[in-house]
């Protein structure tokens, strides 16, 4: 299970904490680039499309459709030469957005 938690108070952006038991990531981001994660299912991997939504760890965060219920959190320089990848569910997307707004 990946729990989600939203300080929209911290500074200087809202931050974003995605965690399961075994990891945790945290990404900065303003409210309405995390709402732009609403349109995570045009954001098809296999036609080369992702939504850049955020920081972590100073790169940016890259979001892609991975097959029909997992989406991609690519982190790195761009969304072809990433560092660190992650794959949660869709609906993980889906509460990220209604946290956002």
């Amino acid at each position: 299970m990946v729990e989600v938690t939203l300080d929209v108070d911290a500074d200087p952006v809202p931050l974003l904490m995605v965690q399961t038991e075994t990891w945790e990531v945290h990404i900065w981001a303003p409210l309405a680039d995390l709402a732009r994660l609403d349109g995570i299912r045009e954001a098809r991997w296999d036609e080369r499309r992702s939504l850049m939504v955020g920081v972590c760890a100073g790169s940016p965060v890259f979001w892609s459709v991975s097959g029909d219920e997992r989406a991609t959190m690519l982190i790195g320089q761009d969304d072809e030469t990433w560092d660190a990848a992650l794959m949660i569910p869709l609906t993980t997307v889906d509460e990220i957005v209604a946290l956002a707004r």
